[in-house]
């Protein structure tokens, strides 16, 4: 099956979006979930769990913070892969000053329903794109 990123919805949160390309409730058969994550400069979405399935990131531009578990935070950026086990409390946070992209993975797939309950959420049909405003910044 070949999914364009036109034919699948863009979940919008005040850190950034995401893209999921393959989920179980989208692609008939699927037991894994894929989608691209964006996370816009100088944000990031606070610690979360999965509590049933294992995640997998892949950085494929930018540079950010990530913890796992109760570790030390780490610095990533592109090139990096990190895997969360189930149940494992996490966060993402870009550094840098250009959008930060993530492939993330599921396994079992299912776990990205969950977002739908994040405060502020917004899906964006099929072909829609977010728009982003630019931030009130004062020079010191």
């Amino acid at each position: 099956m070949h999914r364009e990123p036109d034919s699948v919805p863009t979940m919008l949160f005040d850190w950034g979006s995401i893209k999921w390309h393959v989920t179980p409730g989208s692609v008939p058969g699927a037991s894994s979930t894929l989608g691209e994550v964006v996370i816009n400069p100088n944000k990031g979405h606070d610690r979360h769990q999965h509590p049933h399935s294992d995640e997998i990131l892949y950085v494929i531009e930018g540079e950010g913070r990530q913890t796992v578990g109760d570790g030390p935070e780490f610095a990533v950026r592109a090139g990096d892969a990190v895997w969360i086990p189930m149940g494992t409390m996490h966060s993402t946070f870009n550094t840098g000053w250009r959008p930060m992209r993530i492939i993330a993975t599921y396994t079992p797939g299912g776990a990205e329903e969950a977002l739908r309950d994040v405060p502020g959420f917004v899906e964006l049909a099929p072909g829609e794109h977010p728009t982003w405003a630019v931030a009130d910044v004062k020079p010191e």
